[in-house]
């Protein structure tokens, strides 16, 4: 039996604030344990904004085993005061669709975000949908036609919590 090569695409800032949100103390590197071990995830591409003082958390996820795709970030006022926003959804869907496509047999998506649902469409479309890992407590209604694929990040809490690589 061949083995099927999986990707897994992250969506950075779904997965930290929904585990945050959710109280997991997230590490990285049992994540990433978690997505080789349990979905045969070879290559897991996370997604995030660029800050240029956050070297030590990149660093920290490249070690975890993750493969970085940066986005520039821009300023905003977000009510309370300038904050920066690095919007990763494009970048995630041209590389699962496009860049990466024809490298790997199956994805797995990080994200509960409905942004992701003509993915999720695309994929199952061609057989090359394996899991829709939501980071959030709710996942957006628009990814409901995939409830088959739907794997709470609470439902894995115990494979994916403490150790050294906490969420700061």
């Amino acid at each position: 039996m061949v083995m099927k090569k999986n990707y897994a695409f992250v969506d950075g800032n779904n997965l930290y604030h929904g585990a945050l949100d959710q109280n997991i103390s997230l590490d990285y590197g049992r994540l990433r344990l978690y997505l080789r071990n349990a979905l045969n995830v070879q290559k897991a591409f996370l997604f995030i904004g660029y800050i240029p003082t956050n070297t030590d958390l990149y660093n920290m996820l490249q070690t975890a085993g993750f493969t970085l795709v940066f986005k520039p970030t821009v300023p905003y006022d977000d009510g309370d005061g300038q904050t920066v926003k690095g919007n990763v959804d494009a970048e995630l869907v041209l590389y699962a669709s496009a860049i990466e496509y024809d490298n790997y047999d199956k994805a797995v998506i990080v994200s509960s975000d409905g942004d992701f649902a003509c993915l999720a469409k695309f994929l199952n479309g061609n057989n090359k949908l394996s899991k829709i890992i939501a980071p959030t407590a709710q996942y957006s209604k628009l990814l409901r036609p995939y409830n088959e694929f739907i794997l709470p990040l609470k439902d894995i809490r115990g494979s994916i919590s403490g150790g050294m690589a906490r969420n700061k």
